[in-house]
């Protein structure tokens, strides 16, 4: 296994990766088999919030943004440009960072 990254890592990086080690086992299961993994992950994660060690939370949140990482390979979206062009500017809903929606309001 290799070090880890002490850089950080970016999502597109994150995506090259997930694609090197799985992608072919990725295609083979397709998108809807790998949703259904993602969503396995986030009960997973739910199971973390309410009863977990700091420890197991973050590997879950590794987990699902992995998962998720997967699913964008699959479909073939760069998930570092979706994330720049939805939240780059600011905040989706008013424009602005820090948001100044409404609070009850989801952006």
């Amino acid at each position: 296994m290799g070090e880890p990254n002490e850089g950080g890592v970016t999502l597109r990086a994150l995506q090259r990766t997930i694609e090197a080690m799985y992608g072919a086992k990725d295609a083979a299961r397709g998108d809807a088999a790998t949703f259904l993994w993602l969503t396995e992950e986030f009960g997973e994660l739910a199971t973390a919030l309410r009863s977990g060690s700091q420890e197991e939370l973050a590997l879950e949140m590794a987990d699902v943004l992995a998962w998720l990482a997967t699913l964008a390979n699959i479909r073939g979206i760069d998930l570092e440009d979706a994330v720049n062009r939805k939240y780059g500017l600011g905040c989706p809903g008013c424009g602005k960072s820090p948001c100044t929606c409404d609070p009850a309001e989801k952006p």
